[in-house]
């Protein structure tokens, strides 16, 4: 894309709040005073388990339900009883909703068509969108010629066509596999950067929010438990949900005192809001369980998964729990399983519950 097609296509971002949405469907409250504000040009990713209200956020903000009391505020601008159809936002689903009959380009340039934008331009935007989107030689194809992959990056190019002042993900690569997965992700962050409009994502797919959004919320009953950045969520998590939601985690028996905790003979510090005295469960990463090979442990090495330059390591303590450790593969080399190991918890903060 050239230059100066990228500054025509190019828009800032504009501010979203979300204020005290509540939403029910009969007895169930899927959203429950929601409140959350998107910086211009930002990517905020909603994470959590299947009926937490992420989508439900998601629909309220493009227009597709209503809201029972709250307001959502575009560009400074109250549009929580404007119709979807006015609201400008782009939107991409898990779903590719491509229109079979249609090519890629007409598929991209259909907003446009819509806003009777003059054929010219409706298609000099539209190849230069399918040429951003890896797909410039896959204009004249039609759906059905069309792999999963390539199918939701005309979908992503036919919702950044409107140029619109909200782009909402909708569960976009669930319907993918892992490797195309991966690389749509990568291509969707590039391009979000590259337009800098702001964006909301929904997602249950916790790798998926931690690598493409510049904050992540967990929603819990439709509140958000914690809204923070990726770094910031993974390490300092506020509540037990949360850091059980995001990550990999080991609960492991241990004693608080003194905004620390006692476990596998270490003393920890505890994170804020955490349990402060008596018997806790420590919520422990894998990888701030260190093991080493040592003929004189109490514990012993029950499997090992490689993971490329990474290895999960499986291991039985003493009083019989088990425990995940993840170590580089290098230091893997001689951790087979039955071989007997010392087990040790780095300092790094944890969360902790009442036991």
């Amino acid at each position: 894309m050239s230059a100066e097609a990228a500054s025509d296509t190019t828009r800032g971002g504009v501010q979203v709040r979300l204020e005290d949405m509540c939403r029910s469907f009969g007895p169930v409250r899927a959203l429950d005073g929601l409140s959350l504000e998107i910086a211009p040009g930002e990517l905020v990713a909603l994470l959590g388990p299947s009926g937490c209200g992420k989508t439900t956020a998601l629909r309220a903000l493009a227009g597709l339900d209503q809201l029972d009391s709250g307001r959502i505020v575009v560009g400074g601008a109250d549009i929580t009883t404007v119709s979807a159809n006015r609201r400008d936002m782009g939107m991409v689903f898990q779903a590719y909703s491509l229109f079979p009959n249609m090519t890629a380009r007409d598929n991209v340039g259909y907003g446009l068509l819509m806003r009777r934008v003059a054929t010219a331009e409706r298609r000099r935007a539209a190849d230069e969108l399918l040429e951003l989107v890896g797909l410039g030689t896959q204009a004249d194809r039609y759906p059905h010629q069309l792999s999963g992959g390539q199918q939701q990056r005309v979908a992503l190019a036919r919702a950044l066509a409107i140029k619109p002042k909200v782009l909402l993900l909708d569960e976009p690569l669930s319907a993918l596999d892992a490797k195309v997965r991966v690389q749509l992700r990568d291509e969707i962050r590039r391009i979000q950067l590259e337009f800098g409009t702001t964006t909301l994502f929904v997602t249950h797919d916790q790798e998926e929010a931690l690598a493409l959004a510049d904050r992540v919320g967990v929603m819990r009953a439709g509140r958000l438990e914690q809204l923070t950045s990726p770094t910031e969520l993974y390490a300092r998590p506020r509540t037990a949900f949360v850091a059980e939601f995001v990550g990999l985690t080991n609960r492991i028996a241990g004693t608080a005192e003194s905004e620390s905790v006692q476990v596998l003979g270490t003393r920890v510090p505890l994170l804020p809001g955490s349990a402060q005295t008596g018997p806790v469960t420590a919520l422990v990463r894998p990888e701030s369980v260190r093991i080493a090979a040592d003929p004189n442990g109490d514990a012993h090495v029950l499997a090992t998964g490689f993971l490329g330059a990474l290895c999960r390591v499986q291991v039985q303590l003493a009083g019989g729990d088990v425990v995940l450790a993840q170590v580089s593969a290098a230091d893997a080399t001689d951790l087979a399983p039955g071989r007997p190991v010392r087990v040790e918890v780095a300092p790094t903060p944890v969360f902790a519950t009442p036991a």
